[in-house]
C-alpha cells in the first residue's frame, strides 16, 4: 500500500505554493507515494502576508494533523509559516512542532534536523541563551537522546523493493532493531571546550556525563545505540561529516542549527521525533521578499517529503 503524504503550503503569501508545486513536477519524489495539498487557502498576493493567509496555515495544520489521527495520512509536511503573524491570528503555539504534539497528545518530543551529513536534535529549544544553562536537565538530555537514537535506529533499516523489512532485518525482534550498527551519538558539551574540567564550566561534570553514563546503561539503548561525549561542539561537527558520528546530541538551538545550515542550508529537514506519525518541514522560512520571484529553490521541500515517505514505509513496516 502506498503511504499517503499530506502537504500544507504555510503561508501562501510566502514561497511555500511554489517549492511545493516545484518539488511535485521535479520528478525527484518516490513514485510509490500518493500525494496531497492539505488546505483551503485565500485569494492573496504573493509577498503580502495578511491575517487571513496566517489563518489559513493554522487551518490547514489542523486538518492536516485530523487526518494524520485519522489514519488517512500516513505522514505531514509542513510548508513555512511566519510565526509572528500566526500568533496575531490567533496561534498558541510556539512553533509547528509544539502545535503536533499538542493535538497528538504528545509530552515526549523533540526537535531534529537532518541534512547532507549532519544529524542533530535539541535539548533546548526556543528559550533565550541566557535560560539555557538552568533549562539543562539530566532527565532532559536523556529523553531526547533516546527519541534520536530511536530515529537513527529507524533511518538504518533497509527495505526490499516491495517496501517489506530485508530478510536480514525481519529475522531480528523489534526491540533489537536495527543491524546495520549501532548508531554513534555524539553528545555536545554546553561549555567551551567541554568546560575544561570544571574550570570553564561544571554543566559537562554534574548534567551531561551523568546523562551520557545513564543512556549507555539504559536497556533501551543497550547494544543498539553508542553515546560518547561530552565533546567539545568547535570540533564536534567536522568530527560527524568525516563520518566519526551519526548525528549530534546538541544542548541548545543554535549549537545544532548553524552547523547544520551552515553545512546543508538548501537542503535541511525539519523532524518531529515523538509523534505517532512522521512529520517533517524544509527547514527554511516564508521568504516573502522572493515570492513569486521564480528564484525559490525546492530542495529542502523535496528533501522533507522524501524523509517523510521513506519514515512512513519503514514505520509501517516495523509494524507490520
Amino acid at each position: 500500500m502506498q503511504p499517503r503524504i499530506g502537504i500544507t503550503l504555510g503561508d501562501c503569501a510566502g514561497v511555500g505554493p511554489e517549492i511545493v508545486q516545484a518539488a511535485l513536477d521535479s520528478k525527484a519524489l518516490p513514485t510509490t507515494a500518493e500525494y496531497a495539498v492539505i488546505g483551503n487557502y485565500p485569494d492573496f498576493s504573493l509577498g503580502q502576508p495578511t491575517l487571513k493567509t496566517a489563518r489559513a496555515a493554522a487551518a490547514a495544520l489542523e486538518e492536516a494533523v485530523t487526518l494524520a489521527r485519522r489514519g488517512e495520512l500516513d505522514a505531514v509536511v509542513t510548508g513555512p509559516i511566519h510565526k509572528a503573524r500566526m500568533y496575531a491570528a490567533g496561534f498558541k503555539f510556539p512553533g509547528q512542532t509544539e502545535f503536533f504534539a499538542e493535538r497528538c497528545g504528545v509530552k515526549n518530543f523533540a526537535m531534529c534536523l537532518t541534512g547532507g551529513k549532519i544529524t542533530v536534535a535539541l535539548v533546548t529549544t526556543h528559550i533565550p541563551l541566557r535560560h539555557v544553562p538552568s533549562a539543562l536537565k539530566q532527565s532532559e538530555i536523556v529523553r531526547v537522546g533516546l527519541l534520536l537514537a530511536d530515529f537513527l535506529q529507524c533511518r538504518s533499516l533497509e527495505l526490499d523493493d516491495l517496501g517489506n523489512l530485508t530478510a536480514l532485518s525481519s529475522q531480528v525482534p523489534k526491540s533489537n532493531r536495527p543491524v546495520t550498527g549501532a548508531p554513534r551519538i555524539a553528545v555536545a558539551s554546553l561549555n567551551p571546550h567541554a568546560g575544561e574540567s570544571g574550570k570553564i564550566g561544571r554543566e559537562e561534570i554534574e548534567i551531561i556525563a551523568p546523562a551520557i553514563a545513564e543512556l549507555n546503561q539504559s536497556p533501551v539503548t543497550n547494544h543498539r545505540s553508542r553515546f560518547t561525549g561530552p565533546h567539545s561542539p568547535d570540533t564536534v561537527f567536522h568530527r560527524v561529516v568525516e563520518g566519526e558520528f551519526d548525528a549530534v546530541l546538541c544542548m541548545y538551538h543554535d549549537q545544532g542549527l548553524i552547523p547544520l545550515k551552515l553545512h546543508a542550508f538548501h537542503s535541511g529537514v525539519n523532524v518531529t521525533l515523538g509523534l505517532p506519525f512522521p512529520r517533517t518541514s524544509p527547514d527554511h522560512g516564508t521568504a516573502f521578499e522572493i515570492a513569486g520571484k521564480g528564484i525559490a529553490r525546492p530542495d529542502s521541500m523535496i528533501a522533507a517529503i522524501n524523509l517523510a515517505v521513506e519514515l512512513a514505509q519503514k514505520s509501517a513496516a516495523v509494524g507490520t
